[in-house]
């Protein structure tokens, strides 16, 4: 009898709990989070790329996310081999307030890494734009 190759629930909202915790302390990305070889995919405002390698993910997502943060919204969906999480997320930038509003699709490898992962970005929001946006809804 062969090995599960998907990791236990547990496991996948343990991972996913570290990589919100990261995001929220925006202190840096834990590497480790990743598997050795993974892949992102990512789509953001007007661009698409993707990167493959645990400390080339953790280094992007650094930039991304480097000042500390709140989710105002936050959703997380268990699927079979991993979990989707959307949220929007606030922060203070040069003390300009900022939202962005992101969708992970993160898949998991047996050992309970993050394996691949998609991510839809909605874009860096700051304060002036946020109050255009709340006029016009």
């Amino acid at each position: 009898m062969s090995a599960d190759p998907n990791p236990a629930p547990a496991t996948v909202a343990a991972a996913v709990d570290a990589f919100l915790a990261a995001v929220a302390a925006g202190t840096g990305m834990p590497a480790q989070l990743w598997a050795v070889d993974a892949t992102l995919d990512a789509t953001v405002p007007d661009w698409r790329f993707s990167l493959r390698g645990r400390r080339t993910i953790a280094e992007e997502y650094g930039r991304w996310f480097s000042a500390p943060g709140t989710f105002e919204e936050l959703n997380r969906l268990p699927v079979p081999d991993g979990e989707v999480v959307t949220y929007l997320l606030t922060w203070t930038e040069e003390g300009v307030p900022h939202a962005a509003h992101h969708c992970h699709t993160f898949r998991f490898d047996g050992a309970g890494r993050i394996s691949s992962e998609v991510v839809f970005c909605g874009g860096r929001w700051p304060a002036s734009l946020l109050a255009q946006m709340a006029d016009e809804s």
